[in-house]
């Protein structure tokens, strides 16, 4: 008996590491995007804006 509940603790602390691991990976792929977004829009912007001023 202490040996299952020795196991399903173990479990239950798995998940709950996994979890944050998983959670602390996803916040960093969200940001990662958000900065590579504006990154890619910051680079659009400056094409843009360089191209109207060679045409002036």
């Amino acid at each position: 008996m202490g040996r299952i509940l020795l196991i399903a603790a173990a479990v239950v602390i798995a998940f709950i590491v996994l979890g944050s691991v998983l959670g602390f990976l996803f916040t960093l792929l969200k940001w990662a995007l958000i900065i590579g977004l504006v990154g890619v829009v910051v680079m659009f912007a400056s094409r843009l804006f360089r191209s109207s001023n060679v045409r002036d």
